[in-house]
């Protein structure tokens, strides 16, 4: 009566090992190919943000939105990291004014 139920567990053991095993190997295999890789996210509100996107030797830094990306700056390969954070930190503040300074001019129209 036991052996019935011991052919079950293993069988049923045996394919979890096998569904592991795969995922493991899926996961390793995305990892190595990605052609993108997230540096750095900062959000800025409810399902919006600004992401540092690395894609081969470029830095782009992307506006993200629920519905929407935007380029907002690219960087070169020779690009030094505490640089790149100075320069997307007054470029954020520039796009920022810029953006409110439309949003003011759209309101006073109406």
């Amino acid at each position: 009566m036991t052996d019935p139920y011991m052919q079950m567990l293993f069988a049923l053991a045996l394919v979890v090992c096998v569904i592991l095993f795969m995922g493991l190997g899926l996961k390793k295999k995305r990892d190595m190919n990605g052609l993108m890789k997230v540096l750095a996210y900062q959000p800025l509100g409810q399902k919006k943000g600004i992401a540092a996107v690395q894609v081969g030797r470029e830095v782009l830094l992307v506006g993200v939105t629920a519905t929407d990306l935007k380029l907002l700056k690219t960087f070169d390969d020779n690009f030094d990291k505490g640089g790149v954070e100075k320069a997307t930190a007054a470029d954020i503040t520039e796009k920022l004014k810029k953006l409110r300074a439309m949003k003011d001019t759209l309101y006073a129209v109406k």
